[in-house]
């Protein structure tokens, strides 16, 4: 009997949930037809591919040789499907995009939104994390292109500059940093309580990299998972944040934030698209990613962000330039 796709599909599956159990819910099958087919590969290959821990099942040396060759295939397999059947005449079907904090609530919506009104057959979805997250799914497929504020650590994933940021620290403007027009480090770090993101995030990670020895000196007194619940606490007096620029420029235009550049540091951090070395680029992936390079069209892309006005202004010139040439 030869090996499947479905063989292949489900020992991926198990490889990577280490439990059958977990497995058999993520593909939509019983436990019993996922055990059955890892069984039949196992027996078919003349061995065991996994080492039995309590409940857990781990990769032995064979697991570890068949694992990135099963990827490989199961890659070429969804590349096939999706150049051959994509239709050539209109821009039309699904795209699975994933985003890091403060480009998925600040930034794409926009986009996304701009480019579905302008391709009625084009529908994108989109999941918010924090960047380690979003490398994860790229790189399992899940998403299609990933769209990351931090390094990007895999191997396996192709990383493409698309846009300058720049991070500043915001405080209340009842703070008594309010009446300073710079942050000072070591200085002000000393005498500063700060809400952080969670590890795993980009603007956090790059914070902590960019004080370098100086972030022995941060006293953390409390970790918010998003963005928003940052801005709320620090308006409320708690301490100081460090967010982008594009995440505060409403509350700082009415005067409910105070932006502090950090003095004689540069802050600014490349934010990046990513994608899977193997994934094939569609019509649909590459007429998005043309779309994405609007940003980049006025020089730094935060100048357009930072207004929404500015960046609706600049997608409404870019339908109209599209619709002529139609």
């Amino acid at each position: 009997m030869s090996i499947t796709l479905r063989q292949l599909e489900i020992f991926t599956a198990v490889a990577e949930t280490k439990q059958v159990t977990k497995a058999s819910k993520s593909l939509y099958l019983t436990q019993s037809a996922v055990s059955m087919a890892l069984g039949e590969l196992e027996n078919q290959l003349g061995g065991p591919l996994f080492d039995r821990h309590g409940r857990s099942l781990l990769l032995n040396d064979r697991g570890r040789y068949l694992l990135p060759l099963a990827k490989s295939i199961l890659y070429q397999v969804v590349n096939a499907e999706s150049m051959l059947t994509e239709q050539r005449d209109i821009v039309a079907g699904s795209l699975e995009i994933v985003a890091s904090s403060t480009i998925g609530n600040y930034v794409l919506p926009y986009l996304v939104g701009s480019f579905m009104r302008l391709h009625p057959e084009a529908h994108i979805n989109m999941l918010v994390v924090n960047t380690r997250n979003a490398e994860k799914l790229v790189q399992k497929g899940e998403a299609d292109l990933g769209f990351v504020e931090g390094s990007v650590t895999l191997d396996s994933l192709r990383a493409v500059p698309w846009f300058d940021d720049e991070l500043v620290v915001i405080v209340s403007p009842t703070n008594k940093l309010g009446m300073n027009e710079t942050f000072r480090v070591p200085d002000d770090l000393r005498e500063t309580n700060w809400v952080m993101r969670e590890e795993g995030s980009g603007t956090a990670e790059i914070f902590r990299k960019k004080l370098g020895r100086h972030a022995d000196l941060l006293k953390v007194v409390t970790k918010m998972g998003h963005t928003e619940a940052i801005k709320k606490a620090v308006e409320s007096g708690i301490g100081a944040a460090c967010l982008s620029q594009l995440t505060v420029c409403r509350e700082a235009e009415q005067g409910w934030l105070k932006c502090l550049p950090i003095e004689g540091m540069d802050m600014r951090r490349q934010l990046r698209i990513i994608q899977h070395q193997e994934k094939v680029v569609t019509r649909l992936m590459d007429e998005f990613l043309s779309f994405c390079e609007v940003i980049t069209e006025c020089g730094l892309g935060r100048e357009c962000i930072s207004s929404p006005w500015k960046l609706q202004n600049l997608l409404a010139e870019y339908n109209a330039q599209k619709q002529d040439k139609a």
